[in-house]
C-alpha cells in the first residue's frame, strides 16, 4: 500500500462527501422561501440513512461477489471482515476500508440528486422511504454492473468513469419517472417560481465544483497521472460549459445570469463525468460547450411543451448531461489514456466503444424507470406521496417539519 495514494483518497472522500451539503444549497436556493428547509432536510436526511445503509449491506451489495453480473451478495454485511490495513480487490494501493469510504459518498449524493425534481409537493416521509428502497433496486446493482467485479455493463465494454450512468443518468431518470406519478405543483401553470435565494444557489454551485475535483480525480484510486489528468478535463469541461450557459442568456435575454452560470458550470461537470479519465484533455473543450445548449433545450422543452414539472431540472440536467457524457465518451476517448477503454471512440474510426456506450446508456435507463415504479408502488403500501393541497399552500418547512428558514423573529426574544 501507498501512504501518498492513502492520504489522497481520503482527501477526495472528504471532497464527495462535501458535494452533498454544496447540492442541499444549490437546490434550496432555488426554490420558493416557505420550502428551504424541507428540500435542504431532503439532502440532509439522505446523508444520515445512505451511510448506515452502505455500512450494513449496501457496500457489500455492489461490491462483494457476482450474482448474474447483477448484484453482490452479503460477504461484507456490516464491513465484516475488510481490514483497515489491507488492500481491497478493487485498489492495490489503499486500504480496502477507504475504497469503500469513497464509494460510500458516491451512494449518498445520488439519490439526493432525485429530490429537486419533487420539490414543493412530496411527502418527506415518501421521500425517505422511497430513497431506502431505491438505493437498493436501483443504485447498488448499478453500481455493480458498472464498477464491480463482473458486472455486466463492465463485461461488455461500457465504460464509466466517475459516474455517468450509476450517479446521473440513473438519478435523472428517476426524478422524471417520480415527478411525472407525483404530478405538477399546485398551480404550476399559472404560477411564476423565481429563484428565491441567489446566492446559496452560487454558494452550492461553487461547492461542489470544488468537491467535483474529488469526485472525478478520485476515481483514478491513486494520487497519479490519470487522477491529474481527470482533475484537468474537470475544471474544463465546467468552465467550457458555464461560458456556454453564460452566452446562450445573453442570446435570449440580453443579459448573463448568476444563475445561468452556476447552472452551466454543474452540467459541465455531469457531462464529463463519465469521460474524465478517458478522453484527451481537449476534447473536454467540446463536452463542455455542447452540453449547455443540449440540457437547455431539453429544460425548455419538459416544462414548456410536455409541461412536465422536474421542478429543479433534475433529469433536464443529470440525466441529459449524463446521456451526452456516456456518448461523448464514445466519441472521444482513447484506449491510450486509460487502458480500462478496451478501444477507441468513434472519431478514431473504431465503433465497438460506442455501441457499448449506448447500450450501457439503455440499460441504466431501463433499469432506472422499472426500478422507480417498483419503489413507488412499495411506497404507497406505506405512506401517500403527496401531501395535501392545503399543507401545499402553507409550504412544507411549516407543515412537514414545523420549522422557517425566515422566522420574523417577533415574540423570539422575549
Amino acid at each position: 500500500m501507498n501512504t501518498g495514494d492513502t492520504g489522497f483518497m481520503l482527501i477526495c472522500t472528504a471532497l464527495v462527501f462535501f458535494m452533498t451539503p454544496g447540492l442541499a444549497f444549490f437546490y434550496g436556493g432555488l426554490v420558493r422561501r416557505k420550502n428551504v428547509v424541507n428540500t435542504m432536510m431532503a439532502c440532509t436526511a439522505i446523508m444520515g440513512l445512505s451511510v448506515v445503509m452502505w455500512v450494513l449491506f449496501g457496500y457489500s451489495l455492489s461490491f462483494g461477489g457476482n450474482h448474474g453480473g447483477v448484484i453482490g451478495d452479503f460477504r461484507w454485511f456490516g464491513l465484516d471482515g475488510i481490514a483497515m490495513n489491507e488492500a481491497g480487490p478493487y485498489a492495490d494501493t489503499i486500504p480496502h476500508l477507504v475504497f469503500v469510504a469513497f464509494q460510500m459518498m458516491f451512494a449518498m449524493i445520488t439519490p439526493a440528486l432525485i429530490t429537486g425534481s419533487l420539490v414543493g409537493r412530496v411527502k418527506f416521509k415518501a421521500l425517505f422511504f422511497f430513497i431506502l428502497f431505491w438505493s437498493i433496486v436501483v443504485y447498488y446493482p448499478m453500481a455493480h454492473m458498472v464498477w464491480g467485479q463482473g458486472g455486466f455493463l463492465a463485461e461488455i465494454g461500457s465504460v464509466d468513469f466517475a459516474g455517468g450512468n450509476v450517479v446521473h443518468i440513473s438519478s435523472g431518470v428517476s426524478a422524471l419517472v417520480f415527478s411525472i406519478v407525483l404530478g405538477r405543483r399546485r398551480g404550476y401553470e399559472n404560477t411564476a417560481y423565481r429563484v428565491h435565494n441567489i446566492p446559496f444557489v452560487a454558494l452550492g454551485a461553487f461547492i461542489l465544483w470544488f468537491g467535483w475535483f474529488g469526485f472525478n480525480a478520485g476515481s483514478a484510486l491513486a494520487a497519479n497521472g490519470l487522477a491529474a489528468h481527470a482533475f484537468m478535463t474537470t475544471a474544463l469541461a465546467s468552465a467550457s460549459a458555464m461560458l456556454s450557459w453564460m452566452l446562450i442568456d445573453v442570446l435570449k435575454d440580453g443579459k448573463p445570469t448568476l444563475v445561468g452560470a452556476a447552472t452551466g458550470l454543474v452540467v459541465g461537470l455531469v457531462a464529463i463525468t463519465p469521460g474524465a479519465g478517458f478522453v484527451p484533455i481537449w476534447s473536454a473543450i467540446i463536452i463542455g460547450g455542447l452540453v449547455s445548449p443540449i440540457c437547455c433545450f431539453t429544460i425548455s422543452f419538459l416544462k414548456g411543451k410536455l409541461k412536465i414539472d422536474d421542478a429543479l431540472d433534475a433529469f433536464g440536467c443529470h440525466g441529459i448531461g449524463g446521456v451526452w457524457g456516456g456518448i461523448a465518451t464514445g466519441i472521444f476517448a482513447k484506449s491510450s489514456i486509460n487502458s480500462v477503454a478496451r478501444w477507441n471512440g468513434l472519431i478514431y474510426g473504431e465503433y465497438r466503444l460506442f455501441l457499448a456506450q449506448i447500450i450501457g446508456i439503455l440499460v441504466t435507463a431501463a433499469v432506472a424507470i422499472v426500478g422507480t415504479f417498483i419503489c413507488l408502488g412499495l411506497v404507497k403500501l406505506i405512506t401517500p406521496l403527496r401531501v395535501s393541497d392545503k399543507e401545499e399552500k402553507a409550504g412544507l418547512d411549516i407543515s412537514e417539519h414545523g420549522e422557517s428558514a425566515y422566522p420574523t423573529f417577533n415574540g423570539l426574544d422575549s
